[in-house]
């Protein structure tokens, strides 16, 4: 990717309509188009992020947080260089931002120069390394919503075990296993056995993320 803004896009969600201002006159005269919300709630109803190049997002605003919008984002699997900005900044919640992959923490308030050089490093970023991590996270969510039948019937999908067997093993109909295969299908979003398989993969905890 060239260093040159050239009209990407960078999304901003902040309550502070005067950050928001601001902001977007910043980004604009930098070169970059801006688009503006002033809830989480009003940012995934109407907007697109894999069209982004970076998500500039504040940490505390009525409603859904930064923090469960960046939650959220990961359950969809969208691999968007994220940047928190708040007033309200604290080692604890930078750590827990940046694990689930947001690329730069910064407190308000900041010299303009100093936003920017942020901004253009994130979309510079490791983008292939980002985007591993928001599948993995992304597949681990989707894991997590299994309930412990569920977990087990996958366990043994994934290990290659036919219905039958899976049924003999948990001790119950091959009917109610064909039922929590659905389940578990549905739940992971896949729709291959191949596709089961990789997310479970995917999932599973990874040293590089703790």
């Amino acid at each position: 990717m060239s260093d040159s803004p050239c009209g990407l896009l960078v999304y901003v969600v902040d309550d502070d309509e005067a950050f928001r201002d601001s902001t977007r006159r910043l980004l604009e005269a930098a070169g970059y188009r801006a688009a503006m919300y002033a809830t989480a709630e009003h940012f995934l109803a109407t907007c697109d992020p894999p069209a982004a190049a970076c998500i500039v997002l504040d940490v505390r605003m009525p409603g859904m947080s930064g923090l469960e919008l960046q939650e959220e984002l990961l359950r969809r699997g969208h691999a968007v260089p994220l940047v928190f900005v708040t007033a309200h900044g604290n080692v604890a919640t930078a750590v827990s931002a940046m694990k689930k992959g947001a690329v730069d923490f910064i407190e308000k308030p900041f010299h303009d120069d100093d936003f920017l050089a942020r901004i253009a490093d994130a979309i510079r970023g490791n983008r292939p390394v980002f985007q591993e991590r928001a599948r993995r996270l992304s597949a681990a969510a989707r894991l997590a919503t299994l309930s412990q039948r569920e977990r087990e019937v996958l366990e043994r999908i994934v290990a290659g075990k036919p219905n039958k067997i899976i049924a003999e093993e948990l001790g119950i109909s091959i009917r109610t296993v064909e039922a929590h295969r659905a389940k578990v299908m549905e739940k992971t979003g896949t729709t291959t056995v191949a596709e089961l398989v990789q997310t479970s993969i995917d999932g599973q905890p990874a040293a590089r993320d703790s």
